[in-house]
């Protein structure tokens, strides 16, 4: 079946389907492909913590009803370190930015109950013609139909693995993977802390966050060769409680409802466009989750390339189009920075990363004074807490 639409997107992650409804309010058309449920992508657990600015987006765009009303609000994060446990308060040190808690799967089940048309778990999913004005996106929808779909543009919002990166010709491609993993848990239980908790410890780091007053997101940092086997419920709180404790504070333990490991990893592909396909959030970086950037990184780049396309197809003009690439590289480079350094400084490295011990010990005298720095020098501190708080929107 041959069809004709403006904008062919693939994926219907928060990227494509923030894309979607975004060109719609401005009246360009859309199809919008994904080749999992709708039941798998309302339910995938991922980030969890709004930046200031993605807030203001999804409120200005007509998608922040639930999120205002359910979300938590918060003025900043936990740094814990040597015994001790400093807060470092947003508000004061950005001129007012706060973050909000509302999940990944709750910004994607309001942007899909909207209403605009998507095609769940499609199959045989490819773009071609890329380099003329009139790109095609191939698939087969779930009942068997074959569909090319002739585009003015295609938005690959499909992930790290999916097909429109492979696409893209002559990529440079910039990657770091780490020595660790991350152990997370959804735990039936309220939070133990109003705020989010970053922990450095001689076990290796540790992180309590939150998704509602009723559950609590935790994680721990464990070698990347790990099988989820191996942590039983007992273990996993066992360590929570050693790297998380603190006087006078208690962990509160629950029932475990999910778990699963996640592998710590940079990467970078560039340029984010190849004449009329453009890449968006996961297809063409990823950071490590210490800096909270994933999510907030893929609204960045849709509110970018979202603007572009309504310039391209609207108004006939291909300035923010042409600049795509470099506007929103701009920004990743910098995430990938911020989420660098949050993870260096909080990871406890293994053994094998040093030749001597007393190496070991000089990298970790480091990271306590980077620590000691960060909660003690006002301009450290109002450094991380704006980049973590997010940079204004293009």
């Amino acid at each position: 079946m041959r069809s004709r639409t403006q904008v062919g997107i693939i994926g219907a992650g928060p990227a494509g389907l923030l894309l979607q409804h975004m060109l719609a309010r401005h009246g360009v058309d859309s199809v919008l492909v994904e080749n999992r449920s709708r039941e798998y992508c309302e339910k995938r657990q991922r980030a969890g913590v709004l930046e200031h600015g993605t807030v203001e987006l999804l409120k200005e765009i007509g998608l922040g009803d639930r999120m205002v009303a359910e979300g938590l609000t918060h003025s900043g994060i936990y740094l814990q370190f040597a015994g001790e446990r400093h807060h470092l308060d947003f508000p004061s040190l950005t001129g007012g930015r706060t973050l909000t808690v509302y999940a990944q799967t709750e910004v994607v089940k309001d942007a899909i109950a909207v209403g605009h048309p998507i095609h769940f778990e499609v199959t045989d999913t490819a773009v071609r013609d890329i380099d003329t004005e009139r790109p095609v996106l191939s698939f087969t929808d779930a009942g068997g139909v074959a569909h090319e779909v002739e585009c003015d543009a295609i938005a690959g919002c499909d992930g790290f693995y999916g097909v429109s990166r492979p696409a893209m010709p002559a990529l440079r491609v910039s990657e770091r993977t780490y020595p660790f993993a991350w152990l997370g848990i959804l735990a039936t239980v309220p939070p133990s802390t109003d705020e989010l908790i970053y922990a450095h410890s001689a076990s290796g780091f540790a992180m309590h966050s939150m998704r509602s007053p009723e559950v609590s997101r935790l994680y721990i940092q464990v070698d990347p060769d790990e099988k989820i086997e191996d942590w039983p419920d007992e273990r996993i709180w066992e360590q929570l409680q050693l790297r998380l404790g603190h006087p006078g504070w208690t962990l509160h333990e629950g029932p475990i409802a999910e778990k699963g490991i996640t592998p710590m990893r940079s990467f970078v592909a560039e340029p984010m466009r190849s004449g009329r396909l453009f890449l968006a959030g996961d297809a063409a970086h990823i950071v490590p989750p210490t800096g909270a950037k994933g999510l907030n990184l893929a609204v960045a780049d849709v509110k970018v390339l979202a603007d572009a396309l309504v310039r391209l197809l609207v108004e006939g003009k291909a300035d923010l189009a042409d600049a795509y690439s470099q506007t929103c590289l701009t920004r990743v480079w910098r995430s990938t920075w911020f989420s660098w350094y949050m993870t260096s400084m909080l990871h406890r490295f293994p053994a094998d990363s040093f030749t001597s011990a007393a190496e070991a010990e000089f990298q970790e005298r480091l990271q306590i004074a980077q620590l000691r720095q960060v909660t003690s020098s006002d301009a450290a501190a109002r450094d991380l807490a704006e980049n973590y708080a997010g940079w204004p929107l293009p």
